[in-house]
């Protein structure tokens, strides 16, 4: 006799709940290089445009206006006070050409593919016959490289300025001109003005993110040590975190209790390489630091040995989280063994731009597709067209050579379609990245020359620092399989 099994109800054992939904594309950790956070025993971060997040809006518009009266102040016509800008004009990662005054961006391999004189774009023609002959090299006196978003107002008001002197029909000088813009954003900042303007009006320049206490608290329950090394001075820094962590959670009484360690102007990227004598300060007092490093005490300036040395850490055991490329990630990366993590605020807007054009990205793929096929065909099409053509010549043959001429005129028509609507799709997804540069991390099929920076440097990269509190703090991040293209 065949037995049967019977199903009986279990008491006291529900269905298994659902698997949970993916983290949201824009709170991810995105992966550059594998990174073992169970191996991590210190994590430090930057303060400004890492812990805090500025209103980039905000920021840009109050930089301008401090930059302007300084520049009247340096000789240039009081009508600069009704100047016209728009905050939303520079991205990171652009070269800034001193000689001719335009403002350019590049693929990974240096290439420009547009470009701005002042506000308005350059032509193709113009680009070509400037940047296209010759290889650029970015790093020579020449050029100036934007790859913080404390210097996009910079560029904000160069662009502005430019434009507006010779609209008004002024000979520009245009190296002297972006010297001067930087030098009075340099002394807005150093006389206290930004400073203090910032300080008073908090909520009006810097978001308050709910989930950072929670994200550090998580990270020193799992046994991490934290550390913040921030170039911000001290009394500034304190305004900062406090408003920042104060009060965020009942078990850390002072932001200065999240953190074993705090160093302001820390002067990085100076710190990594020979950096200064550490330094603590007691009130207006800074003296050099003999002893170890203590929790609650405020330390300035110092170096990368030193600071290792006097914690008695190893580099392989750190991950530094910080937002500027050279500074932060490049320089912690090419002088220690340090892993870095940055925080690309403007992920939000990529990723959203992105997730949009779903439908345009699809057909510009099926179009390139459909062009390597098209091309194929005027291969075979033409060297059908030349091999009849040195035919002796006779009805027959006559009449094929004719259909393979119709036929590379037809596909030829089909490829010039085909390139105007790549074109047309591609500069609309480009418009709903960013409306004058296209996306930050791309340019064309290629990485931008910033987001080469990002792969080569970061191993991690993320929106906030708060995203890591979606994972694990003994998270495994693995980065994706690199395919090259004969692998596609």
């Amino acid at each position: 006799m065949e037995s049967q099994q019977l199903l009986l109800p279990l008491s006291g054992i529900g269905p298994l709940p659902a698997v949970p939904n993916k983290i949201p594309r824009a709170d991810r950790v995105f992966v550059n290089h594998d990174l073992r956070l169970s191996a991590i025993e210190w994590v430090g971060f930057d303060m400004d445009y890492t812990l805090a997040i500025y209103r980039q809006d905000r920021m840009d518009a109050l930089s301008v206006e401090l930059t302007v009266d300084r520049l009247i102040k340096r000789g240039y016509p009081a009508s600069l006070k009704e100047l016209t800008y728009d905050t939303r004009f520079p991205i990171r990662g652009l070269l800034v050409d001193r000689k001719y005054g335009h403002i350019l961006k590049m693929d990974r391999y240096k290439v420009v593919h547009r470009g701005y004189h002042g506000l308005e774009r350059l032509p193709d023609d113009v680009i070509q016959a400037l940047y296209h002959d010759r290889r650029i090299r970015p790093h020579t006196a020449r050029y100036h490289w934007i790859d913080t978003l404390f210097a996009l107002s910079e560029v904000t008001s160069y662009a502005a300025v430019v434009t507006a002197l010779e609209r008004q029909g002024q000979p520009v000088d245009y190296d002297k001109l972006f010297h001067d813009v930087r030098a009075s954003i340099d002394e807005a900042h150093a006389d206290g003005t930004v400073y203090s303007v910032v300080t008073s009006a908090l909520d009006e320049y810097i978001e308050r993110d709910p989930e950072l206490a929670r994200t550090l608290h998580k990270l020193r329950s799992a046994g991490k040590r934290l550390f913040l090394l921030t170039n911000s001075p001290n009394s500034y820094t304190e305004q900062v975190m406090t408003y920042l962590l104060g009060n965020a959670m009942p078990e850390y009484p002072t932001w200065r209790h999240y953190f074993e360690v705090v160093i302001c102007s820390a002067k990085k990227p100076r710190f990594f390489q020979e950096g200064q004598l550490l330094m603590e300060r007691e009130g207006d007092v800074l003296k050099p630091v003999k002893g170890p490093l203590e929790r609650g005490r405020a330390y300035e300036g110092g170096n990368l040995e030193e600071f290792e040395r006097l914690l008695g850490v190893s580099g392989a055991n750190v991950l530094y989280v910080g937002d500027h490329i050279y500074g932060d990630i490049l320089r912690s990366k090419k002088e220690t063994s340090w892993y870095t993590a940055m925080i690309i605020q403007e992920l939000d807007a990529e990723v959203a731009a992105y997730e949009s054009s779903a439908v345009d990205l699809l057909r510009m793929r099926s179009l390139e597709e459909q062009r390597e096929r098209l091309e194929d065909e005027l291969r075979f099409y033409q060297g059908r067209f030349k091999e009849l053509s040195r035919g002796t010549g006779s009805n027959g043959a006559d009449t094929e050579r004719i259909r393979a001429k119709r036929a590379v005129e037809r596909v030829r028509a089909e490829l010039r379609s085909n390139l105007a609507e790549y074109a047309a799709r591609a500069e609309r997804v480009s418009t709903r990245f960013h409306p004058y540069f296209g996306s930050l991390l791309k340019e064309q099929n290629e990485m931008s020359s910033f987001g080469l920076q990002v792969e080569l440097y970061a191993d991690v990269y993320m929106r906030r620092v708060s995203c890591l509190k979606a994972y694990s703090p003994q998270q495994y991040f693995r980065s994706p399989y690199d395919l090259m293209p004969h692998e596609l």
